[in-house]
């Protein structure tokens, strides 16, 4: 089972440029093929995210689409349906999970006193 959608982010940033008085910059480097994307932490970050949902989308898209063949008795492999649709239903839950994470933090910075 292909566990790409659920790993962690990769590419979230580097701590470097050390100066005397003890502070650090972040800067993010996206290493993927087709996005290369550096700058800050925020800009990696947000482009891995966007990756991790078009991969979700693939994934939906592909389980469907074997739905669909099935259905149509084009194949008769049940197996590769049943791992299409749990590999989908998993990238799903994990993206809500994500997202209502965010949500959450993002309540709770709204509900801050300045």
């Amino acid at each position: 089972m292909d566990l790409s959608a659920i790993t962690p982010i990769n590419g979230l940033g580097t701590v470097t440029d050390v100066s005397p008085s003890g502070r650090t910059s972040f800067t993010g480097v996206l290493t993927e093929k087709n996005d290369a994307a550096e700058g800050t932490l925020f800009d990696s970050f947000l482009n891995s995210a966007i990756n991790n949902i078009k991969t979700t989308n693939e994934y939906l898209s592909d389980a469907e689409d074997m739905n669909i063949k099935f259905a149509m008795g084009e194949t008769e492999n049940a197996h590769d349906l049943t791992i299409a649709l749990q590999k989908a239903s998993t990238a799903l839950q994990y993206t809500v999970a994500v997202r209502d994470k965010l949500l959450d933090a993002y309540k709770e910075l709204m509900q801050m006193q300045i």
